[in-house]
């Protein structure tokens, strides 16, 4: 795999429990393998803090706090307000990750939607941009993206080429992940061919969807090369050309220098 630099993995989870036994060794070398920049997102309250933490030991490290979806029925009535005063630290960049997924069915869609929309206006009001999940609620996300205008991105995008275009007509951004590397991979690389230039980030979502040949694997900041030479590919530029571009969207979004 071609050698890559200034990569910025625009969303990881690296708080997650996965890196718990060699944490810092995983992100200890992230430089060495053309990591430049990464924007770590969160789940819920604890892991808003984890991912804050992240930000005290690592200076290339930047975060977002939120409550996701799936850990909605567990935010506590003052959970806004905790939200608040996290994002009130320097490194805090955007409120995230939150939106809605419906794929397991574990939370009911009304709690979803209210804190998705109680976030979303918390975002408004402290002029950060977001990070939205999306899974299989395609329909409401984009009801509640227009109703709101926030600035952001939708992260680990599944939608259509159609769906692609009316999120960056309302000037958001759009992730991709290493699931553009997949077999199956025909949907996301025709939504990626109708992002814009300037409104494409790469990211890893990892530990989650580590690429082909990886696959399976805990995934890492050091595999975006192969997820940006499949998508370099699909739209007929150099890796290198669009890991630059990418990077620099991912520090428009989120105001980094």
């Amino acid at each position: 795999m071609e050698q890559l630099t200034g990569i910025f993995d625009s969303h990881a989870h690296y708080d997650d429990a996965r890196f718990d036994a060699d944490r810092a060794q995983v992100i200890g070398g992230l430089r060495a393998a053309g990591v430049q920049r990464v924007m770590n997102a969160a789940s819920d309250l604890a892991s808003s803090r984890a991912a804050l933490e992240l930000t005290r030991q690592y200076d290339f490290f930047w975060c977002a706090v939120g409550v996701h979806p799936e850990e909605a029925l567990e935010a506590p009535p003052d959970y806004l307000q905790q939200l608040r005063e996290l994002a009130a630290q320097p490194r805090v960049r955007a409120i995230g990750e939150i939106g809605l997924d419906y794929h397991w069915q574990t939370v009911p869609r009304e709690v979803q939607k209210r804190l998705f929309e109680e976030q979303l206006a918390l975002a408004a009001e402290l002029d950060l941009p977001v990070i939205v999940h999306d899974r299989e609620a395609h329909g409401d996300t984009l009801e509640l993206l227009h109703r709101y205008r926030p600035r952001g991105v939708v992260h680990c995008f599944s939608g259509s080429a159609e769906m692609a275009r009316e999120v960056t007509a309302l000037g958001m951004y759009v992730g991709f992940t290493g699931a553009v590397t997949f077999k199956n991979a025909r949907k996301p690389l025709e939504a990626a061919a109708a992002v814009p230039p300037d409104r494409l980030l790469l990211e890893t979502d990892c530990p989650y969807m580590a690429p082909e040949p990886l696959r399976g694997r805990r995934c890492d900041s050091g595999m975006i090369p192969y997820t940006a030479a499949a998508l370099a590919a699909a739209l007929g530029t150099a890796p290198q050309q669009l890991v630059d571009r990418a990077a620099r969207n991912a520090c428009a979004l989120f105001g980094i220098e």
